[in-house]
């Protein structure tokens, strides 16, 4: 299963720069508007336990990371490998949250555009 940490950090001058009070693994295995309604209440969830706990604080180590959103260049299917269905379920279903530029195939004149992407159970 894919996953991403969330951190939960002390706030301080500068970008990703406070001391880390919880580090968890937040599941990926689902659509992007679904993911971040569960990162809703996984936040929710680690602020009640920064406010109930007493947390160890610890340094953040390494550079920052930076992010960007997807460009819908980004978002053509034809520039994933043929076969892999895991790329392809990943170009779905991440630009299906609000603000991302949709998933897309271009054939014989046509855009198809993929806005929904469930895992198969």
């Amino acid at each position: 299963m894919v996953t991403t940490p969330r951190r939960s950090l002390r706030c301080e001058v500068g970008l990703d720069k406070g001391d880390v009070y919880l580090r968890e693994l937040l599941s990926l295995h689902c659509s992007a508007e679904k993911i971040f309604l569960r990162a809703d209440a996984f936040i929710e969830a680690m602020i009640e336990r920064i406010v109930r706990d007493e947390q160890n604080v610890t340094p953040q180590r390494g550079d920052p990371v930076l992010l960007s959103c997807r460009t819908p260049g980004q978002s053509n299917l034809s520039c994933c490998r043929e076969g892999d269905i895991p790329a392809w379920y990943d170009q779905i279903r991440m630009p299906n949250a609000e603000g991302y530029p949709h998933a897309f195939l271009e054939a014989q004149g046509m855009r198809l555009e993929f806005r929904c992407m469930e895992p198969a159970q």
